[in-house]
């Protein structure tokens, strides 16, 4: 099976080559920016990350990274397990609690036009940032979030942490810090890396 990959690997693509190279699976990248016509071919929604697969299309990070986690047999729980759910509830929680503030940031500093931003929310976006990633780390029991399983909701987060580097947002935790330094000396991040120039 041939995947191709659009979007730039300095977007939420670097989730999906990085889940590509853990599994050892080859694949075509087209570096593309959101709303490029390359994107817009395959997808009238216009937004990165999008993965061809055949002549079907998948949109967005979490649902790509869950396809290829299921299909493979890899870095996930089974589907219909118990262990699958609370991987399922961590990602989602990632994504409401961390990722979102994140996103706020960013629409309030380039992406809003403007007179509809309001900079003042910022603050508060690493506030909760800090607080949700402290909480989180906490919690868990092991060296990945699932324990001794590496799975879906690492790449998400650990890509999360790279987009908070470069948007200033404090440093939550030297646990953070820890977890952190695990899930970057995979392979598979390494090679995803380099594919960022």
């Amino acid at each position: 099976m041939t995947y191709t990959l659009f979007g730039s690997a300095r977007s939420r693509a670097f989730r999906v080559i990085w889940m590509l190279e853990e599994l050892g699976q080859s694949y075509d990248h087209v570096d593309a920016a959101p709303q490029s016509q390359d994107v817009q071919k395959v997808s009238a929604l216009g937004k990165i990350p999008v993965l061809q697969v055949g002549d079907d299309v998948i949109p967005d990070s979490t649902a790509i990274l869950t396809f290829l986690a299921d299909k493979h047999g890899a870095f996930t729980a089974q589907a219909g397990t118990i262990a699958r759910a609370k991987q399922d509830a961590i990602t989602f929680r990632i994504l409401d609690d961390i990722e979102s503030q994140l996103w706020t940031a960013a629409r309030h500093s380039f992406v809003l036009p403007e007179e509809e931003r309001v900079p003042e929310v910022k603050a508060t976006c690493k506030a909760e940032f800090e607080r949700n990633v402290t909480k989180l780390i906490a919690e868990i029991d092991g060296p990945y979030l699932m324990g001794e399983a590496f799975t879906v909701p690492d790449i998400i987060l650990t890509h999360l942490a790279n987009w908070a580097i470069s948007a200033k947002f404090p440093a939550p935790s030297e646990a953070f810090s820890q977890y952190l330094a695990r899930t970057r000396a995979r392979p598979g991040f390494k090679a995803a890396r380099d594919k960022q120039g």
